[in-house]
């Protein structure tokens, strides 16, 4: 596997920094758990920033702040989860598996329209990600972005006018970008899409569709 779309610095140093939301916390360390660059790259501002912390003074705290802290966490319901098995032929990476409860056939998909499928996954609020299935040499609907969008390829690939994605690649579209991505032939295109604001979509009917989409 090649990877030729990499992340931004400025989304492995939020990524390291815990100011990411979740939902592209989730794409960062999909992306990062196929690529060696990335993950050096991560690795190199988390030195940084532990460095950063040695030199932090030390703040007085409560003598009862740990007591309290306990108290929270042993007073947060469990939320088991169902053992994932570590398949080596896997079209998800462990960190999207574990959101998943699987594999790419453990996937609750609802279909959109066009013979595209997606599946909105679980995460806090402040931005959305959702699984896309798209059948090979099918387009997508032009359009921009009021927000970020991240969009990483798990299976096949796309074309758009930045060019190709394949498999680890991920593209980091801002308002000031218009695209309209196609599905390679030959197999479908999984991708992990996560977005903080709605699309700004170029044609009425997926305007229309927008709203019960939720995209």
């Amino acid at each position: 596997m090649s990877i030729k779309h990499h992340l931004t610095d400025a989304l492995i140093m939020a990524y390291s920094a815990g100011s990411l939301p979740e939902a592209f916390s989730l794409v960062v360390a999909t992306h990062i758990s196929l690529c060696d660059e990335c993950r050096a790259r991560l690795e190199s501002y988390d030195a940084v920033g532990g460095a950063l912390l040695e030199e932090t003074g030390v703040a007085d705290v409560s003598d009862a702040s740990l007591d309290a802290v306990l108290a929270r966490i042993a007073g947060t319901p469990d939320e088991p989860r169902q053992p994932v098995a570590r398949m080596k032929d896997a079209v998800f990476p462990a960190p999207l598996r574990d959101y998943v409860g699987g594999d790419l056939d453990d996937v609750k998909w609802k279909r959109v329209g066009g013979g595209v499928r997606q599946a909105v996954l679980k995460t806090a609020s402040g931005a959305r990600v959702r699984l896309l299935s798209i059948p090979g040499g099918t387009a997508m609907p032009d359009h921009g972005h009021r927000g970020t969008e991240m969009t990483m390829v798990l299976k096949g690939a796309f074309r758009d006018e930045e060019g190709r994605f394949g498999r680890g690649d991920v593209e980091v579209a801002n308002e000031d970008m218009e695209h309209t991505p196609v599905a390679e032939e030959g197999e479908d295109c999984i991708c992990l899409a996560a977005t903080d604001a709605p699309l700004r979509f170029n044609a009425l009917i997926p305007r229309i569709a927008q709203p019960f989409l939720g995209i």
